[in-house]
């Protein structure tokens, strides 16, 4: 999201159609939509464009006047910041039905904030439906439409509409905004990563409760830390596959991994008080297969018992299930408490310019001929194997050839050795690299 941009806030009653508008708007698929009520909780941000001018949108969840329910107050806040973050308020109402108590509630809220509004009708997929928009004067909001977020139907009118309201100016078009770094945050259900995520951005921009699944849709997030434009992306908790029943939660699990393709370096978040188990490590396995930055964060370490041997022999037990992670970052931290959260960021940005680094051939040659040296190829099948030379031939992630006269004979431990050595003579920790030997 570009800060310099306006901000439009869509607001509403559960299913009227809020996400369907959101995603026509965005023209991505980026909030989950569902026949069931309350599916977005969190503040979901996208950019759209009309007319050769970019607007920032904001979607939230359904507004419900229940005081007991731990989301619904939570999603009220979400909406109540949203409001007033933004410039101007679409406020989505079902054109098809009468004004409810909510809809009143939420008419109230926008008066209160005295932000410019646009009262619009959603579900009027024909012009039948029209009819029905005199009632609604009664909210005392003067600009009403009637459109079908579905079909598109008048949504280009609405657009107009916007974009005189907000006096979008033409320099808007010529902002150049710098995308930085992207973090995903990852990990399985309720092991803190929105509260990691509030932590890090300093405010409540996700809801946090103690249910597990408390976030479905993937919630970006921009901040600038140290003069660097970072994206925070927070997501779903990862089930096993068996687990997930729900559609609801098949689309969360989806956007999650999409969260994870799309970022240059991905924060696999842990419960320490669970410690690494066989789905922390299929998630781990999943990050760096797709090739990404990685940093493993111990989270809720303030609830652990320790002496000085603690954090080392939780180490210990991480790599014995997962020796690859001895090239990764491992942080103990505490999202509750911030308890080494300034540190997560520091070294996610490392770990990032590792993934950048490119590397000259002479230096690599050097490094084959030292490591050779050290430790000779063995001979498989009665022939002597000889490596001949190494060049980077890809970078984000690193991946490096191998010229060989028998490519095929390398031994998967000689690999292994060659890959160890590489970790410990270049800067490569965090980040997964590939050997890709070739004939010569």
């Amino acid at each position: 999201m570009n800060k310099n941009l306006p901000l439009v806030a869509i607001v509403g009653r559960p299913n009227v159609g809020k996400s369907t508008f959101f995603n026509r708007m965005i023209k991505s698929r980026k909030a989950i939509v569902d026949a069931q009520e309350g599916i977005t909780r969190d503040r979901i941000y996208g950019q759209m464009e009309w007319s050769g001018h970019k607007i920032n949108i904001v979607d939230t969840g359904g507004f419900i006047p229940d005081e007991a329910d731990v989301f619904n107050k939570a999603i009220r806040q979400q909406i109540k910041d949203a409001i007033a973050e933004s410039d101007l308020i679409v406020f989505i109402v079902d054109g098809r039905e009468d004004i409810t108590g909510s809809d009143r509630q939420i008419g109230q809220l926008i008066h209160d904030s005295g932000k410019a509004c646009i009262l619009v009708l959603n579900k009027c997929d024909h012009p039948g439906y029209d009819e029905n928009l005199y009632q609604w004067y009664e909210l005392g909001l003067n600009t009403i439409i009637p459109i079908s977020a579905l079909s598109g139907r008048s949504t280009g009118d609405l657009l107009e509409i916007i974009i005189q309201k907000l006096d979008v100016k033409k320099q808007h078009t010529e902002i150049i905004d710098n995308d930085g770094v992207r973090i995903a945050i990852v990990g399985m259900p309720n092991v803190g990563k929105s509260s990691l995520t509030n932590a890090l951005l300093q405010k409540e921009q996700s809801i946090v409760t103690p249910i597990a699944g408390t976030t479905r849709d993937s919630i970006d997030s921009q901040l600038v830390w140290y003069g660097r434009n970072i994206t925070l992306v927070d997501t779903a908790g990862i089930r096993k596959q068996a687990k997930v029943t729900e559609s609801v939660e098949y689309y969360s699990v989806v956007r999650a991994k999409q969260a994870a393709e799309s970022a240059d370096v991905v924060l696999v978040v842990i419960d320490a008080e669970k410690g690494f188990c066989h789905q922390d490590k299929t998630i781990t396995d999943y990050v760096i297969k797709l090739g990404k930055g990685l940093v493993l964060l111990v989270n809720k370490w303030d609830l652990i018992e320790k002496d000085s041997s603690t954090m080392s022999e939780y180490i210990r037990t991480i790599s014995g299930r997962f020796k690859l992670l001895n090239h990764y970052p491992i942080l103990f931290i505490s999202a509750l408490t911030r308890q080494r959260v300034s540190k997560v960021l520091d070294i996610a940005w490392k770990v990032s310019e590792s993934r950048r680094n490119k590397f000259s051939t002479k230096e690599l040659n050097a490094w084959l001929e030292k490591a050779v040296t050290a430790h000779p190829v063995p001979a498989n099948q009665g022939k002597a194997i000889k490596l001949k030379f190494i060049t980077q031939v890809h970078a984000r992630p690193p991946v490096f050839a191998i010229f060989s006269n028998h490519p095929k004979l390398i031994s998967t431990s000689y690999r292994r050795y060659l890959e160890n050595e590489l970790y410990s003579s270049f800067n490569l920790n965090g980040v997964p690299i590939k050997l890709s030997f070739r004939n010569n």
